[in-house]
């Protein structure tokens, strides 16, 4: 799987997430889950437990609380799958 595709797969994971001010074309690398994208704390676990199906991965404590853009998930989800 290519960063692009792992990309576009994250991309689909959080936009159910989004509220409905938020639109999905909102969603880039650099976005802020909280401050930017306006997901909620409960929401981003959601999302880290969507991330953990999605990709077959386990994140421990550390990994979430360092997960605080789009393009932080994605190079925790890299470290994981290679």
């Amino acid at each position: 799987m290519t960063k692009e595709e792992r990309y576009a797969k994250l991309k689909t994971i959080i936009e159910p997430y989004l509220p409905e001010d938020v639109s999905a074309a909102s969603i880039k690398p650099e976005s802020h889950f909280i401050k930017e994208l306006n997901i909620n704390s409960a929401n981003l676990v959601d999302i880290v437990l969507d991330v953990e199906d999605a990709f077959g991965i386990t994140l421990e404590n550390e990994d979430m609380d360092s997960m605080q853009t789009v393009d932080d998930a994605l190079k925790i989800i890299d470290a994981k799958i290679s």
